[in-house]
């Protein structure tokens, strides 16, 4: 995968780098002053004033419950006299959610999508349904604070022993190994870091997190392993590799596949995502970082991929930005200076501001996962629609050349709630009448076995 701008690390040049969609900058530490990221085992971070020093397991999730069936309705009583008609409620408006994380009030990027007022439709009491899986096809696992008990150490699928910093070729460790180690923490706790009062909000913080590790100790991204790791995040047999026990919904690709043309959507990794929608999980990748048409670009120019580019803090695409018919809606991804707000144990202070499409797919990624807690018989197909259906317009373009399109416009958490739950379609439970999606087709346990062009900057 090519990386089309900085990271806050230290790397050689003359690499066609990890998509990493973003360019992990942060805004109080230059390229020039940052330090390289060590290889596996990754060393125990010194105390992160932000983040509050983690001197205990963060707290378990409140166990989720699912709703059993009502029970039967109590006995009619004689009728005596009328009752008078009792005074509707006064109706009041629900409190915006604001959670009390030290970053929160920082994260532009959750106001400018409207997240506060899609949490506000929620149970106030959390209990929003089953945990949405989400995989991470990244730089690997790396155990987040932010995460904890939600996060899984899913498989690593860099093939070639020397590319993958870590001595062999693909196993059952994911473990993210040199410079860019991190750039799969950071997409994860976008999506579902925890509101426990420290370090950042994620977007849906009782999803699941399986890492699976794609790209090499280089940044780049096989074709063959992306291949696999695609069809292994969703739950499809691959020769060879462990069955995945977590199966996900959702499969999040902040990267493109290297040592291939830029041309068009490699076919192989079409069949795999084919596949992958198939079994009921909804791809969503970053559009990449070359300024470019990202209908070049795989998994970004491939059918049923939802391919998200950035937008900045003003509404408008970066320079960086790739762009074109291939884009199904825009989200935020800053640029230098103005990044996106992010926990993460390679930062200065526990975070990181990093900016590119790799951040911008995430808030898709999140938002759809809300989704399909309160839907979760929604197909990926619906999911896409209620996403683009939703998204609030560019007023004047995304870009002042017409041609350069970032899709429906800019993702719209709360419009897009509402409308899912405006409707029964997807409901777990439907209505009288009503009949429900199917839901997706899930394996049974089986064997599994895992970089790319990555989408930050």
């Amino acid at each position: 995968m090519r990386r089309t701008s900085r990271l806050p690390v230290s790397f050689p040049t003359g690499f066609s780098l990890l998509l990493v969609l973003g360019a992990m900058l942060s805004g109080s530490v230059s390229a020039q002053q940052a330090a390289s990221i060590p290889a596996r085992p990754i060393s125990s971070p010194a105390a992160l004033p932000e983040l509050q020093p983690v001197v205990s397991p963060l707290p378990s999730l409140v166990p989720v419950f699912t709703p059993q069936p009502g029970t039967a309705a109590p006995r009619p009583t004689p009728l005596t006299a009328p009752k008078p008609t009792p005074k509707p409620a006064p109706v009041t408006s629900t409190p915006v959610p604001r959670p009390s994380d030290p970053l929160f009030e920082r994260q532009w990027n959750l106001q400018s999508i409207q997240v506060p007022g899609a949490w506000a439709q929620l149970p106030a009491n959390r209990s929003w349904g089953p945990p949405v899986t989400v995989a991470v096809l990244d730089t690997g696992y790396v155990d987040s604070p932010e995460l904890r008990a939600r996060v899984v150490n899913g498989y690593d699928f860099v093939s070639n022993p020397a590319r993958s910093g870590d001595g062999d070729g693909r196993d059952r460790d994911a473990s993210a190994t040199g410079q860019y180690a991190y750039h799969g923490e950071v997409i994860a706790n976008l999506i579902a870091a925890a509101h426990d009062g420290r370090g950042m909000a994620g977007l849906n913080p009782q999803a699941r997190i399986v890492h699976v590790r794609v790209a090499g100790n280089d940044g780049l991204i096989e074709v063959g392993d992306l291949v696999d790791s695609l069809k292994w995040a969703a739950g499809i047999p691959v020769p060879g590799v462990p069955t995945n026990p977590n199966p996900a919904r959702l499969l999040n690709l902040s990267l493109y596949a290297d040592f291939i043309p830029l041309t068009r959507c490699d076919p192989r990794v079409q069949a795999a995502v084919d596949a992958v929608t198939a079994r009921g999980t909804l791809v969503i990748a970053g559009a990449a970082n070359d300024g470019a048409d990202a209908a070049g670009y795989s998994p970004a120019g491939c059918r049923n991929v939802l391919t998200v580019t950035s937008v900045t803090h003003s509404g408008q695409r970066p320079t960086y930005a790739n762009w074109g018919r291939s884009v199904a809606l825009g989200a935020p991804g800053g640029e230098q200076g103005h990044g996106i707000p992010a926990s993460s144990l390679s930062g200065m202070n526990g975070e990181r501001s990093p900016d590119g499409t790799s951040f911008a797919a995430p808030h898709v990624t999140g938002v759809a996962s809300l989704l399909l807690t309160v839907r979760p018989r929604l197909t990926p197909a619906q999911v896409r629609d209620l996403l683009t259906r939703t998204a609030t317009p560019f007023s004047g373009g995304c870009d002042p050349d017409p041609a350069r399109t970032c899709g429906a416009g800019l993702l719209n958490a709360s419009g897009a709630l509402r409308a899912a739950l405006a409707s029964a379609t997807g409901a777990a439970s439907p209505g009288p009448g009503v009949k429900a999606s199917p839901a997706p087709v899930r394996p049974a346990p089986a064997p599994a076995r895992g970089s790319s062009g990555a989408t930050s900057r």
